[in-house]
């Protein structure tokens, strides 16, 4: 049976809080969960990615930056990251001709840019996080997915940031 769709929007004033936000989602990640990301150029995606990274423990060491020209940078945590940015891929074929299942497979979170273009080919379970700009520095991110997951990566979020 198909888990129950939800879907909340948060907004962020500044890349400082949306770092944030995506700081206490990756406290919650869990090995095998991918985000996939997408918004317009410069909305928030690799910021809120460095978020996670942060909450998934990378060291600071690492700058965490767009793999727009490697397709794949990865990151060592307590959970690896596999941060994927697919904005130069026509469709999700050519991302098929990556290997992407061994990743999806593999215990480590999945981060995914420009996921628009693979939707096809991304696991029923994965959350789904649009950013839009509102202003300025102002973002609205709208994440997406299974009631439940959903549930325990966003609680208390609201709460947190200020």
């Amino acid at each position: 049976m198909k888990q129950k769709e939800k879907k909340i929007e948060i907004v962020s004033a500044s890349a400082g809080q949306t770092r944030e936000i995506a700081r206490l989602i990756g406290e919650k990640l869990q090995e095998g969960d991918v985000l996939a990301l997408s918004g317009e150029l410069g909305s928030g995606k690799t910021c809120f990615t460095g978020g996670l990274a942060c909450g998934l423990g990378v060291d600071e060491k690492y700058r965490i930056t767009s793999p727009t020209f490697t397709l794949i940078n990865e990151y060592p945590a307590r959970i690896k990251l596999y941060h994927f940015d697919v904005y130069r891929l026509k469709d999700y074929s050519e991302f098929e001709d990556l290997g992407y299942e061994e990743y999806f497979c593999a215990k480590g979170v999945v981060v995914i840019e420009w996921a628009e273009k693979i939707t096809q080919i991304l696991p029923g379970d994965a959350l789904f996080i649009n950013f839009e700009y509102l202003d300025e520095n102002k973002r609205s991110i709208i994440i997406k997915g299974p009631e439940n997951r959903l549930k325990e990566v966003i609680r208390d979020i609201k709460m947190e940031v200020v």
